[in-house]
């Protein structure tokens, strides 16, 4: 004969099985990306790349900017083509600190000096971290 605590606990076991085994949420966690939306970001992303990566090679095309790498002993088309081995991030934060140094320069807010010391601490900062990768 089977007692009734067995049956009890047997059902409450089963009740508890299902509850823990079947998520409260399972509806909130479903998240559907449709592969325009997919794709409509991964454009988003390559022009901001590539928006990013045209800033700081206009900087260092510049005739001041390649003055200043050639009497650093660097070579400009090194420095241009390290640009597009940075990071998303690198590439974002340099261009920003680009437009801003441009930006400054034609107001004037900043002197040929200041520009070359500028430059030159944005290439090497450019080789320092393509070589640490």
């Amino acid at each position: 004969m089977v007692s009734p605590w067995k049956c009890v606990r047997a059902t409450t076991a089963c009740i508890l099985t299902t509850l823990f085994a079947v998520p409260q949420n399972l509806a909130a966690q479903t998240h559907v990306v449709s592969p325009a939306e997919l794709q409509k970001a991964t454009i988003a992303a390559t022009q901001s790349r590539q928006h990013n990566i045209e800033t700081i090679r206009q900087l260092l095309s510049s005739p001041a900017a390649e003055k200043a790498l050639k009497s650093a002993h660097m070579d400009p088309q090194q420095v241009k083509q390290a640009v597009s081995r940075l990071n998303d991030q690198e590439l974002a934060q340099l261009a920003a600190r680009a437009s801003k140094v441009q930006a400054d320069f034609a107001a004037g807010n900043i002197t040929d000096r200041d520009l070359i010391i500028i430059l030159v601490a944005i290439a090497v900062l450019i080789l320092i971290i393509v070589a640490v990768r």
